[in-house]
């Protein structure tokens, strides 16, 4: 099943995991975690959301945020902080 994203302003797309990998990973780099560890991290986080997304046909992009940086939280606190809040602050 694919899921549908709706954005802040009722926009739709569809989920795109690599744009949700390369936003936890830049999250991780950006409070200067090594490469391997980013790595590692983005793609339990993706793994993760993945299995939570299977029966969802449409979630917001809210929804996404929120979910993925709990999930990232497990991992790096810190990067979580930044991931969650990126773009007010």
């Amino acid at each position: 099943m694919r899921t549908t994203i709706v954005k802040i302003h009722g926009q739709t797309q569809p989920y795109d995991e690599h744009k949700l990998y390369a936003s936890i990973y830049a999250a991780c780099l950006s409070i200067q975690t090594p490469s391997g560890e980013a790595e590692v991290t983005a793609k339990h986080v993706v793994k993760t959301l993945r299995s939570w997304l299977k029966d969802k046909p449409e979630v917001t992009s809210h929804d996404i945020r929120l979910k993925a940086a709990h999930l990232l939280n497990t991992y790096n606190p810190h990067a979580a902080y930044i991931y969650k809040h990126h773009g007010k602050i």
